[in-house]
């Protein structure tokens, strides 16, 4: 017995005519009813009711159908399944985001994965530092990573995105308010935050680099893990901060942004991924986010 069988089997059940199935199924009659009967034989069970005039199915022939047909429908369906599975159509995929690519970014790389795989499962982590993310791509808690580089980890493939400009975020009250642009110099002697030096952060590095670069000597008085937190704080009057630009989505009362004097003076962000994950989705996804971004 093969699949081929249970087709014969359902065209004749339906069509209860030999000819007419065969037709439909685009084959000779003789050879279908031969088919039939070895089906039947196999089974050890009369499924039909042959006359000169027409064709019936026993009770064991519709108990039979019911079965066949589902089977079938199943075969079809796992056929459809796997088509859809190597064409990157389904799956999960959880998506690490740094603080800055949570709120610049994050809406709509939703709207935009779920318009254009509507069959794929995502889930997002927003404000996660770097070195999270990267522990997290390797134990498998997230398959896909917005990062600030460089990663040093060669087990990953680590794609631009997008250069950011870095600002400064200001307490509205503060001196360096009334400016139009801030540079480096301008903040001697201002409180600093800064993301947490502890957690091993990519801005921690570039900030103290802007400012080694400078000759200027960092006040640092409040070190944060979140964006959100550090932007909080700005509102607080508890010190500035040097972000990159998409922070200035978060328009909290009591914080203004200023360029940096140095246009030049950028972050990168890149997609991240284990370079071991080939599934078709997960490529998708990432041709996808990159032509959002």
């Amino acid at each position: 017995m093969d699949l081929r069988h249970l087709r014969y089997f359902v065209a004749v059940a339906e069509e209860l005519h030999f000819g007419r199935a065969a037709e439909r199924l685009n084959m000779a009659q003789p050879p279908l009813s031969q088919a039939i009967r070895r089906l039947e034989h196999e089974l050890g069970v009369d499924l039909l009711h042959r006359t000169t005039r027409r064709v019936d199915l026993t009770d064991a022939g519709r108990s039979y159908l019911v079965r066949a047909r589902q089977i079938l429908g199943e075969v079809d369906e796992a056929a459809h399944e796997a088509r859809r599975v190597a064409a990157g159509a389904v799956g999960h995929l959880a998506i690490g985001c740094v603080g800055s690519a949570t709120y610049s970014l994050l809406p709509a790389l939703s709207r935009g994965l779920s318009l254009e795989l509507p069959g794929v499962d995502f889930a997002f982590r927003g404000e996660m530092l770097v070195p999270d993310q990267i522990s997290a791509l390797r134990s498998g808690g997230i398959d896909l990573a917005l990062l600030r580089p460089p990663i040093a980890d060669l087990s990953l493939t680590v794609l631009p995105l997008r250069r950011d400009r870095l600002v400064v975020a200001v307490p509205t009250g503060h001196p360096l308010a009334a400016l139009s642009r801030i540079g480096v110099t301008d903040m001697a002697g201002a409180d600093l935050i800064v993301h947490s030096a502890d957690r091993r952060s990519v801005m921690y590095d570039v900030v103290l680099g802007l400012f080694r670069d400078a000759a200027v000597e960092p006040r640092i008085r409040h070190e944060v893990g979140e964006t959100s937190t550090l932007i909080t704080l700005v509102a607080g009057g508890l010190g500035v901060a040097v972000v990159p630009e998409p922070v200035t989505v978060l328009a909290l009362e009591g914080v203004v942004y200023r360029p940096l004097v140095r246009p030049t003076t950028h972050v990168d962000l890149a997609i991240a991924h284990r370079t071991d994950r080939t599934e078709p989705h997960l490529s998708r996804a990432v041709s996808l986010i990159r032509e959002i971004v």
